[in-house]
């Protein structure tokens, strides 16, 4: 079998979990081509908020879900909404994502995601630092902010995450302002994740990474890849203007990597949260990303100002942007803030679409049935958290060595009883 020198890889998709994979890959040994027919980091990989959010180990799917279902279908701008002209295309995940809701299964799907979030930051040291790019991350923390909770919900929470080992503590009123002087006084309570980190700009962020896989040798093709064909030897990869030849490939697509796989033979019941931002010209003196818990929205200080982000609308990945939504997020910003952020204007706004599964998890790992394939979607709201160590596990897999976790809870078969995980070797212990 020839050697990572003489093997090429392609990776399919452009964002930052693809860049991870890529650069992994690289610094392993292999020839490494990006595909993306949108360029570089030009999806959720650009206009996410920012934030390595380590301390999300919980699954959306939760029975404290259900109370908001109203909301979901009576309210446009509400933070959770389905189209009413997409809600029966999306009934079979809202099924799935209902039995994900049983205490078993979450509780196993929280410690699979705990287990990708503690080795998030740790991965982004080595591999920013194998460059001298530490500088692209800032460990400043986060804050989840409360005004009108009780403070005993508030405590059983903080026990809910100290239980899973996050490293969390309650702040008072006083100490929020200590912190964060420019948020509201209306502001009880907060939790402060020292060990969380955010990006300046994720935008940026990515596009370093991939200007620097591209320095070291690295090819970009800016071209759709629309089917992967088994091939005498490996793969090829069929473009809208030609083929490419590969002896292994990575689909790491997002959204769209469902229409990728689907040929091949794999059903996966992947839809897209669409997810919307405004970019304020000021960041309004914050220092770190502040979350609210009722308000259920983000704002992160970015080196262009305030980025506020949110909401989740299933809508598909056709239908136009509703900026509504997106304009929806200034009022709550304008309430978090001091009254000297009364009048807030967006200076743009953004919708992307987030890849999501009924159990938060991602897919990681071989295709059962095409060996050489490997799978690094589904990431949801943590794409941007959970890059690096999909790209150390991915290059693990193509190595033949074991992974630093288990990957099995995260294996495509999860989805079929026909389908085993294809990958013998056992995870570091």
């Amino acid at each position: 079998m020839a050697d990572q020198s003489t093997q090429h890889i392609g990776v399919i998709g452009a964002g930052v979990i693809g860049i991870c994979c890529a650069l992994n890959l690289q610094r392993a040994g292999f020839a490494v081509t990006l595909y993306d027919e949108n360029g570089l980091a030009q999806g959720c990989s650009k206009g996410n908020a920012g934030h390595f959010a380590t301390e999300q180990v919980f699954p959306l799917a939760h029975a404290s879900v259900l109370k908001k279902l109203p909301s979901m279908l009576l309210n446009p701008l509400g933070p959770l909404r389905i189209d009413w002209r997409y809600a029966i295309k999306a009934l079979p995940w809202f099924w799935l994502f209902l039995k994900n809701m049983n205490n078993n299964t979450y509780t196993a799907n929280s410690l699979a995601l705990k287990a990708l979030n503690q080795h998030a930051i740790s991965a982004y040291d080595q591999l920013l630092s194998n460059y001298n790019l530490d500088y692209l991350i800032t460990k400043k923390g986060s804050l989840l902010t409360f005004e009108k909770t009780p403070l005993e919900q508030i405590n059983s929470l903080l026990e809910s995450y100290q239980a899973h080992g996050v490293n969390v503590e309650l702040l008072n009123a006083e100490r929020v302002q200590q912190l964060e002087p420019n948020l509201a006084s209306t502001i009880t309570h907060a939790l402060l994740f020292n060990d969380v980190a955010h990006s300046v700009d994720p935008h940026l962020f990515c596009v370093t990474l991939a200007e620097q896989f591209i320095a070291l040798g690295g090819q970009f093709c800016h071209q759709k890849v629309t089917a992967i064909e088994q091939a005498e030897h490996g793969y090829t990869l069929v473009g809208e203007q030609q083929q490419f030849a590969a002896d292994k490939v990575i689909i790491a697509a997002g959204a769209w990597s469902k229409s990728l796989i689907k040929p091949l033979g794999y059903k996966i019941p992947l839809d897209t949260e669409r997810g919307y931002h405004c970019m304020l010209a000021s960041n309004y003196g914050l220092s770190r990303p502040v979350a609210s818990a009722e308000r259920s929205f983000i704002m992160t200080p970015m080196s262009q100002g305030l980025r506020i982000a949110g909401t989740v609308e299933f809508a598909g990945t056709q239908r136009k942007m509703n900026n509504k939504r997106a304009l929806a997020l200034l009022p709550h910003a304008k309430a978090m803030l001091k009254k000297s952020a009364t009048s807030l204007h967006a200076q743009n706004t953004w919708m992307g679409c987030r890849p999501s599964l009924p159990d938060s998890l991602p897919v990681i790992g071989e295709a059962p049935f095409h060996p050489g394939i490997f799978f690094a979607f589904g990431h949801q709201h943590l794409g941007l958290t959970q890059g690096a160590v999909t790209g150390e596990l991915i290059t693990s897999l193509c190595l033949k060595r074991p992974t630093k976790i288990d990957i099995k809870p995260y294996c495509i078969s999860r989805f079929s009883t026909q389908a085993a995980c294809s990958s013998p070797i056992p995870h570091a212990q």
